[in-house]
């Protein structure tokens, strides 16, 4: 067998009938791939997120492709089109705005969808914001979750606030400049203010910008500060907790839950008593 020969056929790219996931920069183009510019020169065409954005990538190391929008307001709408390519022998490169498609972009289902029809998914790997902060804060990398941007709707976020707060994993999120002080003040109430986070600014940009310290710290260095830039924010995980720790958390939950329904104090107190068979003066205390 020629070895060189088959070499050469395997790593020739792109190939027919495959979707390539391409990695972009997050801010600083210079971190694009010699790999990823030869993808996206050379596939049928390019479904991207923002088609400006994926424009100046093109201009900026010359050259050019067909471009098709691809994001959370028409990318279901272009999917049977995508797949019908496809099928019939096309290549096609999906990016974002910025890191991997489908973190935190859209992308899922249009895989999900090329591989029941049995189609080709190679991903080619690029920078991402959350796996760059994770790195740059020093906590720990092997084990950690991860939660994008956090719900909005208040049940939800309180709901995986606490999990947080309980978890002895690194937790990496990604949040707006506007929200990032309510945030912290947030974390503080969950995790109390000693608990260390690292906080990225503008990864890979001009004006980068990493900090790690206790959530306390955090909250005074940007208060009254105008926060601009994507923020990616790294928690580190919970050293020791006991169960007695665990459960009066989620029954101070539960109890401001019951408060905040309309009942009182005592009343809420008395039915969680009853409910978890403790004493109603334990539960009555525990926002002390």
């Amino acid at each position: 067998m020629d070895t060189n020969t088959t070499l050469s056929h395997k790593n020739k790219e792109p190939e027919n009938n495959t979707l390539y996931m391409v990695g972009t920069p997050i801010g600083n183009l210079d971190d694009i791939s010699l790999r990823v510019i030869k993808i996206l020169k050379n596939v049928s065409y390019i479904a991207c997120e923002d088609t400006r954005q994926t424009s100046k990538l093109m201009g900026r190391f010359d050259f050019k492709n067909q471009l098709m929008s691809f994001n959370k307001h028409n990318g279901f709408k272009r999917i049977p089109k995508i797949i019908n390519d496809l099928k019939k022998g096309s290549s096609v490169a999906l990016v974002s705005d910025a890191g991997l498609p489908s973190v935190c972009d859209p992308g899922e289902d249009l895989v999900k969808n090329a591989i029941s029809n049995g189609l080709n998914i190679i991903c080619i790997p690029g920078p991402s914001a959350a796996l760059t902060a994770l790195v740059a804060s020093g906590m720990s990398a092997s084990r950690f979750v991860f939660e994008g941007f956090l719900p909005k709707k208040n049940i939800e976020r309180k709901k995986i606030l606490l999990e947080i707060s309980e978890s002895a994993k690194t937790t990496v999120l990604f949040e707006s400049p506007q929200r990032l002080n309510k945030l912290l003040l947030e974390l503080k109430e969950v995790c109390g203010g000693e608990r260390e986070v690292h906080i990225s600014r503008e990864l890979t940009k001009k004006f980068e910008e990493n900090i790690c310290t206790s959530i306390n710290k955090m909250i005074e260095h940007f208060k009254d500060k105008k926060i601009l830039g994507e923020i990616t924010v790294v928690i580190e995980g919970i050293k020791t907790l006991q169960k007695s720790d665990i459960d009066k958390r989620f029954l101070k939950e539960d109890l401001l839950e019951l408060i905040n329904a309309g009942l009182s104090l005592s009343a809420a107190s008395r039915y969680l008593a009853k409910k978890n068979n403790l004493s109603k003066n334990l539960i009555y205390n525990i926002l002390d």
